[in-house]
């Protein structure tokens, strides 16, 4: 289960929950509502990392329509024609 900290706690328990976010994250709360997490570094670094891949990658309704339709026409090699067939099916 992760842990739940006051602000007030977390300052002045610093130290403790910096070893401790290095296990897991440290929810921070406020008025009895979290507010925020504190995470390792290396964590944080690998948010950034799936960040960035979503941003290469397109959702089904922001799909541009030239992209759309390139991937309507494309054909794999003939030796996958019958995975051809599939799509003609639809």
């Amino acid at each position: 289960m992760m842990t739940a900290v006051t602000a007030t706690e977390f300052a002045k328990s610093f130290g403790r929950y910096k070893e401790e976010a290095q296990r897991e994250a440290v929810a921070i709360t406020s008025y009895g509502r979290i507010s925020g997490y504190f995470v390792s570094a290396r964590e944080y670094e690998e948010l950034r990392r799936l960040r960035k891949f979503e941003r290469r990658v397109y959702r089904l309704k922001g799909l541009p329509k030239e992209i759309s339709e390139a991937i309507k026409a494309s054909r794999m090699d003939a030796s996958h024609d019958h995975l051809n067939a599939l799509l003609e099916e639809r």
